[in-house]
């Protein structure tokens, strides 16, 4: 069990809506308890994206459900009423999410295979063009394809959270157009703040909020800053989030990687794989649970309202969960 003296002291739900464990039958989901803390938290693990096929996804998920079965300070979340109860108990209320269409298949069918297995969102694209539509880093943007907008179709039946992170520009804003449930970019940061390709523009974030959805503030240092992976840097961009859409669109999906020294040494080997706006400044620095987890004191020396600090460390996310997930029996 972590050493709680490191978490917040008020009791108020965390919700974390992105992290990465290692996409492999060894991943130790006991990772997930450097989250536990007064109050509970939620986390929402990744179990696959570009290159993760549909067997690899059905394994990962398997394996993920059955460990963190067996944990004793984890609990899965089929339902908001799952991650209440976790919050009741301290515990580390746990559901998953996909980073790319790819895992599908092409089967819109599969939104629903994976959503009674416990993928709660999904983002239509990762970084590059797929069936679904234009990535972030694509050159051109032509935004969402009609298989993407089908795909919108069939998760907002489902009840899967709508996801525009890793998207292009145009495509998270037809996101926000065809989807009719809450648009959310899981873990990113403003480009107004730092000018970088997987963080979004002001527009997006005003759309997305427009439907009802949650900005996500990550904590990966290359998209708050020069490689600027602190508490404080996410403040300045939860700052100028909350100037934009105000307290009740704004949230935390640090992208934490828990496989993080696996992807720095890839890109050690093989700096061509990866655009120059990732590998400019070395190995990528990533804000930890334990510092993230200190987030409410953060938000509270800047004199955020005790309400909206409430808001932002988890009320956000979990409101556009209330409104969105449904019971995996009456989701398809």
């Amino acid at each position: 069990m972590p050493d709680r003296c490191a978490a917040e002291n008020d009791d108020s739900l965390f919700w974390e809506q992105h992290v990465c464990l290692p996409l492999s039958l060894d991943a130790d989901i006991g990772e997930l308890e450097r989250y536990a803390r007064p109050g509970g938290s939620y986390v929402s693990v990744n179990v696959g994206y570009a290159p993760t096929s549909t067997s690899n996804t059905r394994a990962l998920l398997e394996h993920f459900r059955a460990a963190i079965g067996r944990a004793e300070h984890l609990v899965l979340a089929d339902g908001v009423e799952d991650v209440d109860a976790a919050g009741d108990h301290d515990r580390v209320a746990v559901a998953f999410d996909l980073e790319d269409a790819g895992p599908l298949g092409g089967d819109l069918d599969m939104v629903a295979e994976f959503y009674a297995a416990g993928v709660r969102t999904l983002l239509p694209t990762y970084n590059h063009r797929n069936a679904a539509g234009s990535g972030c880093l694509d050159s051109v943007d032509e935004g969402l394809t009609r298989y993407g907008r089908d795909l919108v179709a069939r998760m907002n039946e489902v009840g899967m959270v709508v996801d525009g992170s890793h998207c292009s520009t145009l495509a998270g804003l037809q996101l926000c157009e065809v989807s009719s449930d809450p648009v959310i970019y899981s873990h990113t940061g403003l480009r107004a703040v730092w000018d970088h390709p997987r963080n979004i523009t002001d527009e997006q974030a005003l759309e997305a909020a427009a439907t009802g959805g949650v900005i996500g503030i990550a904590g990966i240092g290359i998209f708050l800053g020069p490689n600027t992976a602190t508490l404080d840097a996410m403040v300045a961009h939860i700052d100028h989030a909350v100037s934009l859409v105000g307290p009740d669109h704004v949230g935390v999906g640090s992208d934490f990687s828990f496989d993080l020294d696996d992807t720095n040494a890839e890109m050690s080997r093989n700096p061509a794989l990866f655009p120059e706006s990732f590998t400019r400044w070395g190995p990528i620095q990533v804000v930890p649970p334990e510092s993230v987890l200190r987030l409410s004191q953060a938000l509270a020396d800047r004199g955020y309202a005790p309400e909206h600090i409430e808001a932002i460390i988890g009320g956000n996310f979990r409101r556009v969960a209330k409104r969105t997930w449904k019971s995996p029996a009456n989701s398809t």
